[in-house]
């Protein structure tokens, strides 16, 4: 009997190989040159873009990563020796494993649709491979270091308490699913499947990971990561970008949507003012009709400009 994620997200997940591990990936729909890269955030993974898989597989090549740790890629245990099999799970990383497969599928014309951590991981993959990027959906996320650390994830990085929690009662990811919402509950069918990966401690290494490689201090690893970023977020105003915003996000907050605002100001914005942080879950059919005239409408620019 089939599982309710696979259910729900009924796309054989396919394998790159990056040295150790096994990265997954879902690759839908029409083999052309227009490409959807979707990026997941924590804690969730490709069930998420289950259905922009859906709704534009008949247009375009949809291709949704599972970062390693998350989903079903595999989950190696945290740390720096390759030769024990760990990974560091930092955000370079993730963005590095990103670039080797937007590489080894050879993906060109991309449009980065991307979520929460999803957003700085995306951005900073085609910050290097600028040529490869035509567009931008960005989702209640950011890409610069955080302006303030809600307490609620604050308290998850508590030493001890914050990993007893993350990693043994699945408190992070639990939460999530009833706090990233806020028009609506989310069905116990898609509660049950973004959840479904992460179902032990060991399967939960990357949810924990996360958490803590937010960096609040400027010693932390990730901060000139996130630094530099933000400093090449300018170079990306020429690429028409839609930023689809969930207003009652408690998370990225409406500070972080006047941030790309300001530095990209010929973005397209839509705000949809009742819908959490899991905009495309609390909101999903405003999210698909906005991208969907995002996509139509840049799209016959493209062609306008080919003549």
């Amino acid at each position: 009997m089939k599982s309710i994620a696979e259910n729900l997200l009924p796309y054989p997940s396919h394998e790159l190989t990056i040295g150790p591990h096994r990265l997954r990936y879902l690759d839908e729909g029409v083999s052309n040159d227009r490409v959807l890269l979707c990026v997941h955030g924590n804690p969730t993974w490709s069930f998420y873009w289950r259905s922009v898989v859906d709704r534009f597989q008949s247009s375009y090549r949809v291709v949704a990563v599972d970062h390693l740790g998350c989903g079903r890629s595999e989950k190696p245990p945290r740390g720096e020796d390759v030769a024990r099999g760990e990974f560091p799970y930092r955000m370079a990383n993730h963005r590095d494993n990103l670039i080797k497969l937007i590489d080894a599928l050879d993906l060109e014309q991309i449009t980065l649709v991307a979520h929460d951590w999803g957003g700085a991981i995306g951005l900073s993959a085609m910050l290097q491979r600028r040529e490869r990027l035509d567009r931008m959906v960005l989702l209640n996320t950011g890409a610069f270091p955080p302006p303030y650390v809600p307490w609620r994830i604050a308290a998850c990085r508590w030493p001890l308490v914050g990993t007893a929690a993350v990693r043994g009662l699945n408190a992070f990811a639990r939460a999530a699913v009833s706090m990233a919402m806020s028009r609506q509950r989310l069905s116990a069918e898609a509660r049950e499947g973004l959840l479904a990966p992460y179902n032990t401690w060991e399967n939960r290494v990357a949810i924990d990971a996360f958490v803590r490689d937010i960096p609040t201090k400027r010693s932390h690893p990730t901060y000139p990561t996130l630094a530099k970023l933000e400093a090449d977020l300018p170079s990306l105003a020429s690429i028409p970008s839609l930023l689809v915003w969930g207003m009652k996000d408690w998370c990225f907050r409406v500070e972080c949507l006047r941030r790309f605002e300001e530095v990209w100001p010929n973005a397209t914005t839509l705000e949809i003012a009742d819908a959490g942080h899991y905009v495309i879950e609390d909101a999903n059919a405003e999210v698909l009709a906005g991208m969907e005239r995002f996509l139509i409408n840049t799209d016959k620019q493209g062609d306008d400009a080919g003549r």
